[in-house]
């Protein structure tokens, strides 16, 4: 058995978080900047909502990234070495 350890990389929960949140937060920003209308506007008490939540959904969706490349999951030896499912003879 090695002592090496391996990420768990793309397979990181943050990062498919972060995916969702910035698909949607690209949407919304897109819908907000381009389609919503002054009445739309007017309705939400002068505040134009979908600019602002996909906004702070691409805030939240850079968060979770820099979160899962600062403190990566780091996979312990023992279950990085047996990844193929075969396992080590003698357990």
């Amino acid at each position: 058995m090695t002592s090496h350890s391996k990420k768990a990389g793309l397979f990181d929960l943050r990062l498919i978080i972060a995916l969702l949140f910035g698909v949607y937060g690209v949407v919304l920003t897109i819908t907000g900047a381009g389609f919503t209308t002054a009445e739309e506007i007017q309705k939400a008490a002068g505040i134009n909502v979908n600019l602002w939540a996909g906004l702070g959904m691409l805030v939240t969706a850079a968060i979770f990234v820099v979160w899962a490349k600062a403190r990566p999951v780091v996979v312990p030896s023992e279950f990085a070495d047996d990844a193929d499912g075969v396992g080590e003879p003698g357990h």
